[in-house]
């Protein structure tokens, strides 16, 4: 069984050992990189998750971030000090996936990292089955949406969006029409309890989706707000 390829990008050596050892003996290839820069460099199509400290000196984890997102849809587990809720929000609009303030139990990373490449390889389709079967696609109006793989395309153009946004639209689309609620969207694509502060989180990534599928992201035509219940997808016109 091939083996999966993390990117661990941490300042602090004992952090960084420390980790890569838990990994290593998990059956992970891991590899490593002290600051953001060297950490990009090491980034290239086989890299499955790149866990990324967000307290860095020079370029930071959440530019690092950025920079990923220009070039790859690969999850980012964040690693940080900071705990707070804004914090979090400002981790997730940078394009992570996840977030581990410090310190953090060995147990509770490692169920994390395990989460996180589960619904990698389900949404990325990298378990390489049923090659020749009918791809599974939902389209509606000039939306057209992938079932099992992050594939999105509007107007026969495909749009690159990361993992969360595509949980999310695939979660509408399958029920057109429906309302669902902020608790609703994060606790079937977060997978996680719901708080009232998770509002913003959510409005975060509906408003990064309508820049990349609406002709118009300030007058929606595709995901509608529902002001006082939450959002829905509707066909819009052709």
């Amino acid at each position: 069984m091939e083996k999966e390829h993390i990117l661990l990008i941490e300042d602090d050596e004992d952090i960084r050992e420390g980790v890569r050892i838990l990994l290593e003996s998990e059956n992970y290839d891991i590899a490593e990189a002290s600051n953001g820069r060297d950490g990009l460099n090491l980034l290239d199509e086989n890299t499955d998750l790149v866990i990324l400290d967000v307290m860095m000196p020079g370029m930071s984890g959440l530019r690092t971030c950025e920079e990923i997102r220009k070039v790859s849809n690969v999850p980012v587990l964040f690693l940080t000090a900071k705990a707070q809720e804004s914090d979090k929000l400002i981790g997730l609009m940078a394009g992570g996936d996840d977030y581990l303030p410090k310190p953090f139990s060995y147990a509770e990373l490692l169920g994390r990292v395990k989460a996180l490449l589960r619904r990698y390889k389900v949404y990325m389709g990298k378990n390489g089955e049923n090659d020749d079967k009918e791809e599974p696609y939902i389209q509606l109006g000039q939306v057209r949406i992938h079932e099992t793989f992050n594939e999105v395309w509007v107007n026969d153009t495909e749009k690159d969006i990361s993992d969360i946004e595509y949980r999310i639209l695939l979660l509408m689309m399958q029920y057109p029409g429906k309302v669902f609620s902020a608790q609703n969207i994060y606790e079937s694509v977060w997978g996680e309890p719901y708080f009232y502060s998770c509002n913003s989180t959510i409005m975060v990534h509906i408003r990064k989706l309508r820049v990349k599928i609406e002709p118009d992201p300030k007058n929606p035509r595709y995901i509608k707000t529902v002001w006082g219940k939450g959002y829905r997808f509707e066909a819009g016109n052709s």
